[in-house]
C-alpha cells in the first residue's frame, strides 16, 4: 500500500486558529557511530519470524490440530474429511467457508486428484491463500492532493493505536502526515491521538471535546489544503456500531470529506479486533452497508487462537485486508500479504 508514496521534502508549517498540535522539537543527540544494516534477506527473515511468532496461537489452534489429525493416515476417507471439517470450523474459518472448501476437496478425492495426505494439506494452503487474495484491490493514489483515509472501528478494537502506527509507517516512507481527531465524543480519544502525534512526530488537528465531528474534518482539510500534506488519517467515533446516530454521523463525515476534497475519502478503513471472532463479521457487514468500506485492518492476532476469521472475512466480503497487528511494537503492524500469512501459519 505504501509503495507508490514518494518521499517529499519537509515544508514550513503555518499557524492556524484551530488547535493544530505540532510535534515538539527535541534536542539533537550526539552523532551515533555508523552501523552497517543487515542485508535485505536477513531483514526479511527477521520480519517473517516476527509474523510467525505473532501467529503462534492460530498455528496451534489450526495447523497443529490438522497435522495431528493427519498423523499416521495414508488415505483420505470420509471420516477424515468429517473430522477435518470440525477442526476448521472451530478455528473460526466459518461454516460456509469450510463447507465450500471441503465440498471441493471431496470432489477432487473422487476424481483422484487428491490422492494422499500431503496433497490434501497443500490443497488447504492453496484454498486459504485464494480466499485471502479474493478480489484484492490496491489503494489508488489521487491525481492531486493528499491521500485521505477515514478510519472506523468500535471502541476497544485498537483503532487509535492503529492510526498512530500507520502514521509512523507513512512518515518512515517519507510522507508528510496529518492526524485528525474527529472522535470528539471522548476527550480521551483526542488526548490519545495527540500522544501518538508526539510519539511519531506527526501534526494533529483537533478541537475541543463535543465539537461537531464533521466541522473538525472540514477545518482540518481546509488547513491541509495549502500545506502539502501527503496523507491525512481521520479518527472517527467508536461507539457501539448498532447505534443509528453513529452511522449517520459517519455518513455525514464522508459527505463533508468529498465536498471539501473531491474523491475523498480515498480509503475507508475498518479496524477489527481479531479476538472477537464472528463478531468481526457483523461489524464489517454493518459498517460496509453504511459507508462502503474499501479496506480492513485486523488487530490483536497475536492474542487469539482464532486467526481463521481472517480467511472467513475475505471470503464473505470483497474488501481487501491492508494491515494486520501481531504485537505491540511499531513494526508489528504489518502490510498484509496472503502468502506470508499462510506460510507463517503452516510452517
Amino acid at each position: 500500500m505504501l509503495g507508490w508514496f514518494k518521499k517529499k521534502k519537509e515544508i514550513n508549517k503555518a499557524a492556524d486558529t484551530i488547535d493544530h498540535q505540532e510535534p515538539q522539537a527535541a534536542a539533537s543527540p550526539p552523532p551515533a557511530p555508523a552501523v552497517t544494516a543487515p542485508p535485505p534477506e536477513v531483514q526479511s527473515e527477521g520480519l517473517f519470524k516476527r509474523l510467525k511468532n505473532g501467529l503462534q496461537k492460530t498455528r496451534e489452534s489450526l495447523v497443529k490440530r490438522v497435522d495431528a489429525l493427519f498423523l499416521g493416515k495414508k488415505e483420505i476417507d470420509a471420516e477424515l474429511l468429517d473430522e477435518l471439517e470440525e477442526v476448521l470450523i472451530t478455528a473460526d474459518l466459518g461454516v460456509q467457508t469450510v463447507t465450500e472448501m471441503l465440498e471441493e476437496a471431496r470432489r477432487q478425492v473422487d476424481r483422484r486428484e487428491l490422492a494422499d495426505i500431503s496433497t490434501l494439506r497443500a490443497f488447504l494452503q492453496d484454498k486459504m491463500t485464494g480466499y485471502l487474495n479474493k478480489n484484492y484491490k490496491s489503494a489508488e493514489k489521487p491525481a492531486a492532493g493528499p491521500f485521505v483515509i477515514m478510519v472506523l472501528g468500535v471502541n476497544g478494537v485498537g483503532k487509535t493505536t492503529t492510526i498512530g502506527k500507520l502514521a509512523h509507517k507513512f512518515k518512515e516512507s517519507g510522507n508528510k502526515v496529518l492526524l485528525v481527531a474527529a472522535d470528539t465524543f471522548r476527550a480521551a480519544a483526542i488526548d490519545q491521538l495527540k500522544i501518538w502525534g508526539e510519539r511519531t512526530g506527526v501534526e494533529v488537528s483537533a478541537k475541543k471535546p463535543g465539537a461537531d465531528p464533521s466541522s473538525v474534518v472540514f477545518d482540518a482539510l481546509e488547513y491541509a489544503s495549502s500545506r502539502d500534506f501527503d496523507v491525512i488519517l481521520v479518527d472517527t467515533a467508536g461507539r457501539l456500531h448498532t447505534q443509528v446516530n453513529l452511522i449517520e454521523e459517519l455518513k455525514k463525515i464522508k459527505r463533508v470529506m468529498n465536498r471539501k476534497c473531491p474523491g475523498a475519502p480515498h480509503e475507508v478503513m475498518l479496524v477489527l479486533d481479531a479476538t472477537t471472532g464472528q463478531n468481526a463479521l457483523s461489524q464489517t457487514k454493518l459498517f460496509n452497508e453504511a459507508v462502503e468500506l474499501t479496506a480492513l485492518t485486523l488487530t490483536k492476532l497475536d492474542g487469539t487462537a482464532k486467526g481463521g476469521i481472517v480467511i472467513n472475512i475475505c471470503r464473505e466480503f470483497s474488501i481487501p485486508i491492508r494491515f494486520i497487528g501481531v504485537g505491540e511494537q511499531m513494526a508489528d503492524l504489518r502490510d498484509f500479504d496472503a502468502h506470508d500469512f499462510i506460510k507463517a501459519i503452516f510452517t
